[in-house]
């Protein structure tokens, strides 16, 4: 699978957690590709039994989660989401990975030397998002403006590459997992 996926190069592959090789091997399938294949964007294919490994399957590199049991229709939506940059899960699989990361050590994103990326203040921020505060929630706790939030969001979507909420949570999921 792993050799197929390097060889052909896809745009988006569809791993499933359970191979031939064993149960959640599809995972360690992802984080290879993510290694090797820096071009493939990987939608990870679950079944309703696999609680719990939303954000695993995120922070092996994961850019999509998709259970068996939903329609073709969504899967082909699925694809051409991941396909365009975008990040695929469910409210329910959100559910999961904003629980991972709430139960995850402080959010700290640094360089290859070591020094911090985020500001004090932007690192402040993004365990508010992942908690799932609005703009005028984060404000309110932080003691600053709206405006300064949207313009601490601009700065951090900007730094991380980034474009929208989920990304800077999954973002955040993932860096914890690789750690400093």
């Amino acid at each position: 699978t792993l050799k197929a996926i390097v060889e052909r190069a896809p745009d988006v592959a569809i791993v499933s957690t359970h191979l031939a090789d064993g149960p959640y091997r599809g995972l360690e399938i992802v984080r290879q590709v993510r290694q090797l294949s820096a071009n493939t964007r990987c939608v990870v294919l679950m079944d309703d039994s696999d609680h719990g490994i939303v954000a695993d399957a995120f922070r092996a590199g994961a850019r999509g989660v998709f259970k068996r049991s939903a329609s073709m229709q969504l899967l082909g939506r699925c694809i051409s989401a991941v396909h365009s940059g975008q990040i695929w899960a469910s409210s329910a699989d959100l559910q999961q990975v904003l629980g991972a990361l709430e139960a995850a050590m402080p959010f700290r994103c640094v360089n290859s030397q070591g020094e911090a990326l985020l500001t004090k203040r932007e690192q402040e921020v993004v365990p508010l998002v992942a908690q799932g505060l609005t703009n005028k929630e984060i404000s309110s706790r932080l003691g600053v403006s709206e405006h300064t939030i949207k313009n601490h969001l601009f700065r951090i979507y900007e730094k991380l590459g980034i474009s929208s909420r989920v990304e800077l949570i999954l973002f955040a999921v993932s860096e914890r997992e690789e750690g400093p």
